[in-house]
Parts: C-alpha cells; sequence; structure tokens
C-alpha cells in the first residue's frame, strides 16, 4: 500500500513496510535546523530521530487533559481563603449556575 498526500503547505507519503513512517515536508527557520542539526550530531542519531525525540519531550511536559484547569480553580479557591463550609457553598452555588444555564 502506498498513499500519496500532498498540499502547497506538506507532503506525506505513507507506505506499507516495517516500522511505518510518514515523509513529511515542513518549514523550519535556520536556527531550528542549525539546533536540530546539533541535536543529532551530540546524540548521533539522525535529524529525523533527533526531531522525534524532541517531540516526544515536548508532549510529555505538557499537562494532561483538565489539569491545567482545575489547578486553576484549586488556586482560585486558595486565594478566596474560604473556611470549608463557605468553599461548599460557593461550589454548590457554581454547580447550580451550570445547571440552570445548561437548562436554557
Amino acid at each position: 500500500m502506498c498513499v500519496y498526500l500532498t498540499s502547497w503547505k506538506s507532503m506525506a507519503i505513507l507506505s506499507n513496510m516495517a516500522g511505518e513512517k510518514i515523509k513529511a515536508t515542513y518549514s523550519l527557520d535556520v536556527e531550528t535546523v542549525r539546533d536540530l542539526e546539533r541535536m543529532a550530531r551530540r546524540l548521533k542519531i539522525s535529524k529525523s530521530a533527533a526531531l522525534r525525540r524532541a517531540i516526544r519531550m515536548a508532549v510529555a511536559s505538557e499537562p494532561r487533559a483538565g489539569e491545567d484547569q482545575l489547578s486553576a480553580l484549586g488556586e482560585l479557591q486558595q486565594s478566596l481563603d474560604l473556611a470549608p463550609e463557605d468553599l461548599r457553598d460557593w461550589e454548590e452555588k457554581n454547580r447550580e449556575l451550570r445547571r440552570s444555564s445548561s437548562r436554557l
């Protein structure tokens, strides 16, 4: 199986070979290409492998879906310095507001 996908911005080629890979074309600025080449030389790996490694590291360091929102809520609640019973009242009022707005 060989599928060619092309557009004016990128190109991808899929093939049915061991360890399937997608060949893609991207535009990088000169500084980024030099950094990529330097990284690949230092690690003694190909530029493709260096790029894969960098992308995987970046993705692994991202917060999981919803973590940003939950930590922001926690920070907001702490900044309000509410007593536990006041915090429960605050949560219930907000829960009721969401329920009533979803009924509209």
